[in-house]
């Protein structure tokens, strides 16, 4: 038999059950976007206005494959997370499952087809 108080139970946890977890992978990702963000929109505006052959050529570079397809997962999870947060927040019961669901399910779709296309334009 466990003899813990509810606090002692409690400690770490937050209103959620998960405690600072997610807080920490938001200060995380949040981080990580500082340069990701900036990086990303130089990236992409210096690699269109071009024919197709000057940004398969431009995309092709590792150096830039390589940053364009992290700051896109980067980003796009944060946006995951920050959508969870909001859903959980304001919606309940089933409504709230299948929206989480659909907002994981669409996140990674748009992970997985950035990455694609990124591949695709690289090779």
């Amino acid at each position: 038999m466990r003899y813990l108080t509810d606090r002692k139970r409690a400690v770490g946890l937050g209103a959620s059950g998960a405690g600072t977890h997610h807080h920490w992978q938001m200060m995380v990702t949040s981080i990580l976007l500082v340069p990701c963000v900036p990086l990303f929109i130089f990236i992409v505006g210096a690699g269109i206005g071009g024919t197709y052959e000057e940004v398969v050529a431009y995309f092709s570079r590792p150096g830039i494959a390589i940053l364009t397809g992290l700051s896109l997962s980067v980003i796009i999870v944060h946006m995951m997370r920050e959508a969870q947060a909001a859903i959980e927040d304001y919606m309940h019961g089933v409504a709230e499952k299948l929206a989480l669901v659909a907002v994981t399910a669409f996140s990674y779709t748009l992970i997985a087809a950035g990455l694609y296309s990124l591949v695709k334009l690289a090779l």
